[in-house]
């Protein structure tokens, strides 16, 4: 197969294996949406899912969450992890909303870019999802697969994020970035990864990659 060929049929099975899309994410509107990604950082969405309807009922838009101090957010936040730099950051960026853009989340990756802890993977979570601007968020379930699929090199998330833009139809994007994370959740993941399942990496994988997963799957 050419890279041509193994990205149309890459693109193909991920349509027929996810024609319907969920968003991991639970949320209302983009302010909840920036919320919920902001706490999912080195957490798992079914975590964050639980946590957000306890902070939302206190606070689901930045005016009420600026009330709340930087510890009352951490103490309802706390199973999700890292809750100290979390709380500051929601805090923070719910103050900064408020400040310079008359509370309303803006569109533009620029501008979710200076807020406290929103870095490039979430500011591209945030414009697909909350607004259907084309982007490319690269999770670690994306950097994985495009580097089994040998669609990547996989040295760094930005490299990986550049050959995903490269490689598939910029129209395809948000939708494409969903399904390969519901893919490789379900059929490609980290742990407990069994290739027979994995119809995508099997039929069109990098070989140095098949080859390791036969040759450990051999010694165990």
């Amino acid at each position: 197969m050419t890279k041509a060929e193994k990205v149309t049929f890459t693109i193909d099975k991920l349509k027929e294996l996810y024609p319907t899309i969920p968003v991991p994410l639970d949320h209302k509107d983009p302010y909840t949406l920036l919320i919920a990604v902001l706490m999912s950082a080195q957490s798992t969405d079914v975590r964050v899912n639980k946590i957000t309807p306890l902070l939302f009922k206190k606070a689901d838009n930045p005016y009420d969450m600026v009330k709340l101090t930087v510890d009352e957010i951490r103490e309802i936040i706390k199973p999700v992890g890292l809750s100290p730099m979390k709380a500051k950051g929601i805090h923070g960026l719910s103050q900064m909303l408020i400040d310079k853009h008359d509370g309303i989340v803006p569109k533009d990756m620029e501008s979710l870019e200076k807020f406290p802890a929103v870095g490039h993977k979430t500011a591209g979570v945030l414009v697909s999802q909350a607004f259907g601007i084309p982007a490319f968020p690269v999770d670690t379930h994306i950097h994985r697969l495009m580097y089994r699929w040998g669609f990547t090199n996989g040295k760094n998330v930005v490299q990986t994020e550049k050959d995903a833009k490269r490689l598939f139809p910029k129209e395809l994007w948000n939708d494409l970035h969903l399904q390969i994370i519901w893919y490789g959740r379900d059929y490609s993941p980290a742990r407990g990864w069994n290739l027979d399942n994995d119809i995508i990496t099997k039929t069109i994988g990098r070989k140095t990659v098949i080859e390791e997963y036969y040759k450990t799957k051999k010694s165990r």
